[in-house]
């Protein structure tokens, strides 16, 4: 692979308005903020997270702070990265998301910079549902997908653990404690992307009472988890984009483009089975299945693995010369 690190060109970050034909709400005029960062002449990614993702994935000239894919940045230095925040994760816009709108607006921004055609999309969790239909949508512009732990719908048991996070940021609004209830949801949701013998390792120490009140070893860490959460994102945004996971569907004949899937052995929130059962159903694609102890986290803590797939994806594919 060319090596383009010394051609590093200056970070845009940038916002713009685009009318978006919202699949629940019809046509909408939003607002789209992109970061695209990266040598100048270095093959294009789309690079795309979580719900709790952004558009800020490396540290670059323009903001300095570490990206939210920082362990993977050796790897996507040598390339163009552009990515958007989420439609919704401001909290101004209070109204249904599909994750075919939030493609819709990764598209309107390649439209916006003048970029034709990007190498490929890399998704992780809600970026992967978001990256399908990307390519199931322009297949001419999005060449190859890589999907991380995103499957084709929502599994119903996750889509149930998520309808009571958002009862639960719905009580928090009525009873005027919105943040409080947000740091909850956010607890409610690190247990499942995690895992029980994750946390058997972490928090072995049996419950202790704490005044009269009996604790568990985890709670600290839980409540650290919630109050990060909380102080990013308002109970508008959480409530919107956790409802777009369970929205997402895409029907697999739609994707027509090179694919390899991932799905990680672990994994509460997308079965590794619901993701080699949509790998089966793409002609031409590819499943890697990996073990780890973290869940649907892996793809931020098996940092080695995760680079090894991700090189091996790119590496597959043909540069442009």
């Amino acid at each position: 692979m060319t090596d383009f690190r010394n051609e590093l060109a200056p970070a845009q970050l940038g916002e713009f308005r685009a009318t978006v034909d919202l699949v629940h709400c019809g046509p909408a005029e939003v607002s789209v903020r992109y970061e695209l960062t990266g040598p100048a002449t270095a093959p294009l990614l789309i690079v795309a997270g979580g719900i709790s993702a952004h558009r800020h994935v490396l540290a670059n000239d323009a903001e300095g702070e570490a990206g939210w894919w920082q362990a993977q940045s050796e790897l996507l230095a040598n390339y163009r990265i552009l990515a958007i925040d989420w439609l919704g994760a401001d909290g101004e816009f209070d109204r249904p998301i599909n994750s075919s709108d939030q493609a819709r607006a990764l598209l309107a921004t390649l439209d916006e910079l003048g970029l034709a055609q990007i190498t490929a999309f890399v998704g992780s969790s809600y970026g992967a549902m978001v990256g399908m239909h990307c390519a199931a949508i322009a297949p001419d512009r999005i060449p190859a997908l890589l999907a991380i732990s995103g499957a084709h719908r929502s599994h119903p048991f996750t889509s149930a653990q998520r309808a009571l996070q958002r009862q639960a940021v719905e009580l928090g609004e009525r009873l005027g404690a919105p943040e409080q209830a947000v740091a909850l949801a956010r607890k409610l949701a690190i247990l499942t992307y995690r895992t029980p013998e994750e946390f058997a390792q972490r928090f072995a120490q049996p419950s202790e009472l704490d005044g009269d009140r009996g604790r568990a070893s985890s709670e600290g860490y839980l409540d650290h988890m919630g109050e990060k959460h909380s102080a990013r994102m308002c109970a508008i945004a959480y409530r919107r984009l956790s409802e777009s996971i369970d929205l997402h569907r895409i029907d697999p004949a739609a994707l027509r483009v090179p694919c390899t899937f991932v799905g990680v052995d672990s994994d509460q929130l997308v079965p590794a089975a619901d993701v080699e059962t949509l790998a089966r159903t793409v002609p031409g694609s590819r499943f890697i299945r990996i073990t780890s102890i973290y869940g649907h986290d892996a793809f931020l803590k098996e940092e080695r693995e995760i680079t090894k797939i991700i090189a091996d994806f790119l590496n597959s594919l043909e540069q442009p010369q």
